[in-house]
């Protein structure tokens, strides 16, 4: 992303309220990403809890919404846009507590559902999966106080439990822990 340059910044001061109006609604009209930022920042109705909704119901929406012949790489494709889904609404909210409660969401629909394509042949939604937990467990540690570990720690032990009981997980490139430790 581009940096705004010392003359960009001057520039624009120089602009009068109609003519940054006019460039803000043409370059919200060009991005769609844009818009909902804005519309998150400026809008009163669009609160943090509206925005988790409406993710966590797109989210569910490729999961469920997954058909075809080869089920395994529908899954797997499904995966990776549910997690692009999630990155969108943290560049968007950058509230870090709601982009762990989404990953939550999505390991629960897919342990809950999904795991008989654990065994596929195709082990990449397996390792996708491990990832996704890794990871959570990651921003977990790192942007969470302590007293949300304990919150978490039932479900990740379970998930944890479910990878490590896999025979999949001999296909796995990393390190996945057998329980989430609480400090």
């Amino acid at each position: 992303m581009p940096v705004p340059s010392a003359d960009f910044k001057k520039a624009l001061k120089n602009l009068t309220d109609k003519e940054k109006e006019a460039i803000i609604l043409r370059a919200a009209r060009r991005d769609a990403e844009l818009y909902d930022l804005l519309a998150y920042e400026l809008l009163p109705d669009r609160t943090l809890e509206l925005v988790t909704e409406e993710t966590s119901e797109i989210i569910h929406e490729h999961m469920y919404g997954v058909s075809g012949r080869n089920l395994s790489k529908n899954i797997n494709r499904s995966l990776r846009k549910s997690i692009k889904e999630i990155a969108r609404f943290k560049r968007i909210t950058k509230d870090a507590k709601a982009e762990i409660d989404l990953h939550l969401y999505l390991l629960k629909l897919i342990f809950d559902n999904f795991t008989g394509q654990f065994e596929s042949r195709y082990k990449s939604f397996f390792v996708g999966t491990a990832r996704l937990l890794l990871r959570t467990t990651k921003l977990i540690r790192k942007n969470l106080h302590e007293d949300y570990h304990l919150e978490y720690k039932a479900d990740l032990d379970n998930f944890l439990d479910q990878i490590h009981s896999r025979s999949q997980r001999i296909h796995l490139t990393f390190e996945v822990p057998r329980e989430f430790e609480v400090d």
